[in-house]
């Protein structure tokens, strides 16, 4: 049995897929995009600011699913360039306290909407 999970805290899908799904005790988040919840903008001059709102909104999606960082077992990055890897890295990083997910990083041709990193995450259920 699945269930699935829808956040108002984060940006409406762009295609025909959930925020998540919780199955078999695990939260399956899809890829995220640094698109704002609220107003719509997508950040893509800044790596910063959009790896910034991309774990916002992964942390909203997490908390409608009564989950948090902390539940986080697997992480995906994508990157469409590899010289963007510090700044993401230093962001992503501040997320976590200790006991850090296992995690990929992967340089892609390109992403949805022409943004510059793109970030899922795989979390147990509490």
């Amino acid at each position: 049995m699945k269930k699935i999970i829808n956040s108002n805290d984060a940006p409406p899908p762009v295609g025909p897929y959930s925020h998540a799904v919780v199955a078999g005790g695990l939260i399956f988040v899809s890829g995220q995009i640094p698109l704002h919840p609220f107003t719509g903008e997508l950040i893509i001059d800044d790596i910063t600011v959009a790896t910034n709102l991309i774990m916002e909104n992964i942390g909203a999606i997490l908390n409608e699913a009564k989950a948090g960082f902390d539940d986080i077992v697997k992480t995906s990055i994508f990157l469409t360039d590899m010289d963007n890897f510090a700044e993401v890295n230093e962001v992503y990083s501040s997320y976590f306290k200790n006991n850090f997910p296992a995690r990929e990083t992967v340089q892609v041709a390109a992403l949805p909407k022409g943004v510059n990193v793109e970030i899922s995450v795989i979390a147990v259920k509490s």
